[in-house]
């Protein structure tokens, strides 16, 4: 993830719930219920990876899914900054590229809405894959390049408008936000992320529609 990226997150953290609840129509958080709810019903040590406020992780603090040792992990630290305030422990800034654990330290990998943010998507999932125990279970929440007559609608027609256009209305940056519809616009299709995960090795992928293909879950698991 490129310094300038970093920054821009940095500098729009303030406000960042509030427009993630508010762009989604607080869809993002059913999404984040749906994705937890494909780890298998057990405690966790869970790595929340690129994951900001911290959002995903109460999710599955909620299901009852995740251990007293989960963390989130962001490359901003201005997004950490309202972690203990809602009653998890600091974050840790890390390159998701470059992860500062040993091998094997998590039973769980959640990532939401940060893979396509990463400057090399292989190399980062050989990370997760990497922090991943034997049996371990990576979840990945994310906008995906638009396949299904909805999503093109959306994201290739209301998109670029509405949500820059949202962002700047509350005090963000316009900038960010034309950035977060170019990011999906030119990311992977669904298909193709889970193609490449089944190359990193993980097995049993399995991909959960979100929305008519608004939004999509991916889970893989760690089998050795």
């Amino acid at each position: 993830m490129s310094q300038a990226v970093r920054e821009m997150f940095d500098r729009i953290s303030g406000g960042y719930d509030t427009l993630n609840h508010v762009l989604s129509a607080r869809r993002d958080l059913v999404w984040r219920r749906k994705a937890v709810a494909l780890l298998p019903r057990q405690q966790h040590r869970i790595l929340d990876l690129c994951g900001g406020t911290g959002d995903f992780l109460i999710a599955a603090r909620a299901a009852g899914v995740a251990d007293s040792q989960s963390r989130v992990a962001d490359f901003s630290f201005g997004m950490m900054v309202p972690l203990p305030q809602k009653g998890l422990p600091p974050g840790i800034q890390a390159d998701a590229l470059r992860l500062p654990f040993r091998d094997a330290t998590f039973d769980a990998v959640l990532c939401g809405f940060g893979m396509r943010n990463l400057d090399d998507l292989a190399l980062g999932t050989q990370e997760v894959w990497r922090v991943l125990k034997p049996g371990g279970t990576f979840v990945t929440l994310e906008f995906f390049q638009p396949t299904t007559i909805a999503a093109k609608v959306f994201y290739r027609g209301i998109a670029p408008i509405a949500i820059p256009f949202v962002g700047k209305a509350f005090g963000s940056s316009r900038e960010a936000y034309d950035y977060l519809v170019r990011s999906i616009r030119r990311f992977e299709s669904v298909q193709g992320y889970a193609g490449l995960l089944a190359d990193q090795r993980f097995q049993n992928v399995r991909v959960k529609s979100l929305d008519f293909g608004l939004c999509y879950a991916v889970a893989g698991a760690k089998v050795e």
